[in-house]
């Protein structure tokens, strides 16, 4: 599998209870709104939507932020924003149907759904002619049969880019909450130093090259300082 990288030491995930005195320096909480259509409000926060995104129907139902296909498909939602002192993730999220065919070791790169981190504003080389040039990211995704605790890169981005599978084994129909250390992921990924302020987030679904149907939930993304 030459284009999976699997990483070889203990990922940088966290016990929830190491790290209940830290501070919350960003939130965005999905919970509080009335069901119906949520491109309105998404909008009015400053995300920007790229390729499908609308066709994902975007929804707000039972106090999550939902997204969905029945087609292959892939969209994100991105929204620009500077995150000082921000060394943790918490996202709480889940998966109703994950996309039939999906799988990492396998090249299929695919997700159900995916939260996307980034890291200042150099661009790096997408290995590509067509797509653009990005800062480096981190990708967290809940997955059907990948690998819990490996980062993977993709078939491009692969200088700037790493995606760490949060959960894995089909986990439906409930909330799951992913803590993960942004900062020791940059750092041992990357081999840099020093980690870029946050510069951005966007959570996406793609489901191309599967047997498309999947729905999947988002409640809240936070990111948090140092352990207290």
């Amino acid at each position: 599998m030459p284009l999976v990288y699997f990483l070889t030491v203990m990922l940088p995930f966290v016990l929830l209870g190491k790290i209940a005195s830290a501070e919350v320096v960003y939130r965005m909480d999905f919970t509080q709104q009335p069901d119906g259509d949520a491109i309105p409000w998404l909008e009015k926060q400053g995300f920007e939507f790229q390729l499908g995104a609308k066709k994902l129907n975007p929804r707000f139902e039972n106090h999550k932020l939902v997204i969905s296909t029945s087609n292959e498909e892939a969209g994100l939602f991105i929204k620009e924003v500077t995150v000082k002192n921000a060394k943790y993730i918490k996202i709480k999220w889940g998966v109703d149907k994950y996309p039939e065919g999906a799988s990492w070791d396998d090249g299929v790169y695919r997700v159900p759904i995916a939260v996307m981190v980034t890291f200042g504003k150099q661009k790096i080389d997408s290995g590509s002619v067509v797509l653009p040039n990005s800062p480096y990211f981190i990708g967290l995704f809940l997955g059907e049969k990948d690998q819990e605790e490996y980062a993977y890169t993709g078939k491009y981005y692969q200088k700037g880019g790493r995606y760490f599978c949060a959960l894995s084994g089909g986990t439906t129909e409930k909330t799951v909450t992913t803590m993960f250390n942004l900062d020791e992921a940059f750092k041992e990924q990357f081999k840099k130093g020093r980690v870029p302020l946050i510069s951005g987030f966007s959570f996406q679904m793609n489901t191309k090259d599967t047997q498309g149907e999947a729905e999947a939930f988002i409640e809240s993304i936070e990111f948090l300082t140092d352990m207290g």
